[in-house]
């Protein structure tokens, strides 16, 4: 028996406080009887529990069990901005080839938007098997409605038996979506992918107690099984140009495309320097700044390296920067060649960002901070003296 909501009208008066408490929208009025959008509601229950009536009932049944060996293949949602695929899902390409090597089946790539077409070849380039491709004005810009239906509508169809996603902005609103409407568990920010041949399980490891232990997580009973990858953590799938996918193009009806949002514009942020994500150089500062007009001396040493300005979440925390630019647990994953952390301690949730940087540079005053235990060179002193200095003599060095 599935989950089920609905009015007894015989109990219903028309007081209107179901639909003051609905926080989705999905209840109006009608004939002075409460009306329940199924499209729109989740079953979250707080209808239910402000009716003094007893005029709303709530079931929730058992789902039926998924037969498990119709889902194949390895899917990888390719996430697009403006028509560029993101690095992330050539990552995600090149850990899903192995995992879909595993387990007998295909490797396949999903990408939605308007004008991606012309993307097939990039993405068979990228030992792609299938592509799985729909494009629609409606597309043009990620809005959760619109991409979580057509998403949902694929995976219905087609039955993945793996689904890996970015987690990033887009991918972490995305896939939860989609793992609520399909029944299944979901394994967020993951560092580690592999499988399990015998059960053909994914095996999915994430840093778990704040990065103290490492936890492998399954699931054994629905497909599919799903996960969010971190940025720079997994090798980029290799380009072989011969490499063909078949390409499977899918419309769908306008009513699905439709959002509940209206988009109204969109304001890029300017970056100063470079992309954090994909910078070889990060210049990061923290909480020993002091203040926000102290990044300055941050931004002039990443200006004068070619790099980009990060930061710890105190420091974001406190305003001084924007979210954006946060490096740990709860910002971004980041990989650089090089990494200089300005006034930062070194709490966990920020090492677990930065520790698989090539090579670490701190600048902090207290000798027993943590971040010179992950650090490859330690510099003991006053960050507004080191940083300036640093500057100063790069800046000559690279002149000539």
């Amino acid at each position: 028996m599935a989950n089920e909501i609905k009015i007894i009208l015989e109990k219903c008066v028309g007081c209107t406080l179901c639909v003051k408490s609905c926080p989705f929208g999905a209840i109006s009025m009608a004939n002075k009887k409460a009306v329940i959008d199924l499209g729109k509601c989740t079953l979250c229950g707080a209808c239910v529990d402000i009716c003094k009536f007893k005029a709303i009932e709530l079931k929730k049944g058992v789902v039926a069990k998924k037969d498990l060996k119709a889902y194949r293949d390895v899917w990888v949602f390719c996430e697009q901005k403006k028509g560029v695929i993101q690095s992330i899902s050539y990552e995600l390409l090149g850990e899903g080839k192995k995992l879909a090597k595993k387990l007998g089946g295909k490797l396949c790539a999903v990408i939605l938007g308007e004008g991606v077409s012309s993307k097939v070849d990039e993405l068979s380039a990228r030992g792609t098997d299938k592509v799985y491709l729909v494009d629609s004005p409606h597309l043009k810009y990620y809005q959760d409605d619109p991409y979580t239906n057509v998403l949902v509508d694929l995976v219905k169809e087609h039955k993945p038996e793996v689904l890996l996603c970015g987690a990033t902005t887009i991918g972490r609103s995305l896939i939860s979506r989609v793992a609520v409407k399909v029944d299944a568990g979901l394994t967020a920010d993951c560092t580690g992918l592999d499988i399990d041949e015998k059960e053909r399980l994914l095996l999915q490891t994430r840093p778990a107690f704040g990065g103290n232990i490492m936890a492998t997580i399954i699931t054994p009973n629905h497909r599919p099984q799903m996960a969010t990858v971190r940025h720079k953590v997994m090798k980029e799938a290799e380009i072989h140009k011969s490499h063909k996918a078949e390409v499977i193009r899918k419309t769908y009806p306008e009513a699905l495309l439709v959002s509940r949002t209206k988009l109204l514009d969109i304001i890029e942020e300017i970056e100063e320097t470079v992309n954090l994500s994909e910078a070889d150089i990060i210049v990061s500062g923290g909480r020993g700044l002091g203040g926000p007009e102290n990044f300055a001396i941050v931004k002039d040493l990443a200006m004068v390296l070619g790099g980009a300005v990060g930061s710890s979440r105190a420091a974001v925390d406190a305003g001084w920067m924007p979210y954006s630019h946060q490096v740990g647990q709860t910002g971004k994953t980041v990989c650089p060649k090089l990494y200089i952390a300005c006034g930062i301690s070194g709490q966990i949730q920020h090492l677990i960002g930065m520790q698989s940087s090539k090579v670490i540079v701190a600048i902090n005053k207290d000798p027993d901070a943590p971040i010179f235990k992950v650090a490859t060179y330690g510099i003991v002193g006053d960050v507004f003296e080191a940083v300036p200095a640093l500057t100063k003599e790069f800046r000559k060095i690279l002149k000539k």
